[in-house]
């Protein structure tokens, strides 16, 4: 009789364990997204603390993450996404690349987006604001060194999201936009997103800065959206550019036909609205040198 209660309570004690065990487990899996063994290993190591078995986690994917990116570095990212971001008077766009669609549909590439995106756009916020309208432009080694929230490198980002997809990251360039009173921000992505929020991912994002005395929130994401679409080189000069021939093969946003209503050109749009674009930026994700000189200038 004693030695069959005694194998009941070693046998609850025991049921009771592995059921938390389990739990843990299947906690610091979903926190984490690594693999059943090696988060079981990690709380083996650890006697199930979960702070320390997620930081030794953390320490092995960044360092087989390093090993991985010098094995990948050599491979063409052709793919990827352009992320953008808007906070009141501060905007950022960022073009993170690649090999492979489906990677650039994965979580994991999505969740280094956005770090890269927040680390930028704060970034931003810390760069005097001497113009109406301050464009910074950042190439990939200045965007690497910049930190995260969490104190690491994006490089470290990156190479600990390299290490989990298995694919070689490009983290390619970033812009800061920050405008002052009585100048908007507005910025969009293409594809739309299903559901809009202040960031969100494309093939195609804009961030355009226009002066006027209120707020026009549907009038700046279409001219957002116009200028995906249209494409123009630069705002453009009433005194100095001249209207091509052919409107289908204009540049210059002035003269281009409104995407959403081709009987008013913009130049007229914009008088109707009393408003002025002050300046734009158009990522393509892709995109030739030459095209990124275009960045620069298109206001």
């Amino acid at each position: 009789m004693i030695l069959r209660q005694l194998f009941r309570s070693v046998h609850t004690n025991y049921a009771l364990c592995y059921a938390s065990n389990k739990a843990l487990l299947s906690k610091l899996r979903k926190k984490t997204g690594y693999t059943f063994l090696n988060c079981k290993k990690a709380l083996d190591l650890h006697d199930n603390d979960m702070e320390k078995a997620e930081q030794w986690l953390n320490e092995q994917a960044q360092s087989q993450g390093w090993s991985q990116a010098l094995k990948l570095k050599s491979r063409v990212t052709s793919q990827g996404l352009i992320a953008m971001i808007t906070n009141n008077n501060h905007g950022a766009l960022v073009e993170i690349n690649c090999e492979t669609d489906f990677v650039s549909r994965n979580k994991k590439f999505h969740d280094l987006a956005q770090i890269v995106l927040n680390t930028v756009l704060q970034h931003g916020m810390t760069i005097e604001q001497d113009l109406l309208v301050k464009k910074t432009m950042l190439s990939t080694e200045s965007i690497n060194k910049l930190c995260a929230n969490d104190g690491k490198s994006l490089k470290d980002h990156s190479a600990m999201t390299i290490g989990l997809i298995g694919e070689n990251i490009d983290i390619r360039r970033a812009l800061c936009m920050s405008v002052q009173p009585g100048v908007h921000l507005y910025g969009c992505t293409h594809p739309t997103p299903v559901n809009p929020v202040p960031s969100s991912y494309g093939r195609y994002g804009v961030l355009v800065a226009l002066k006027s005395d209120e707020n026009k929130e549907i009038l700046g994401m279409q001219l957002c959206q116009h200028i995906i679409g249209m494409n123009p080189v630069k705002i453009g000069d009433t005194k100095v550019d001249i209207p091509t021939d052919n409107v289908d093969d204009e540049l210059t946003m002035l003269y281009q036909e409104f995407l959403f209503n081709p009987s008013l050109c913009i130049q007229e749009l914009l008088q109707t609205e009393q408003v002025e674009v002050l300046d734009f930026v158009r990522f393509e994700m892709g995109e030739n040198k030459q095209i990124l000189d275009i960045v620069e200038t298109c206001g």
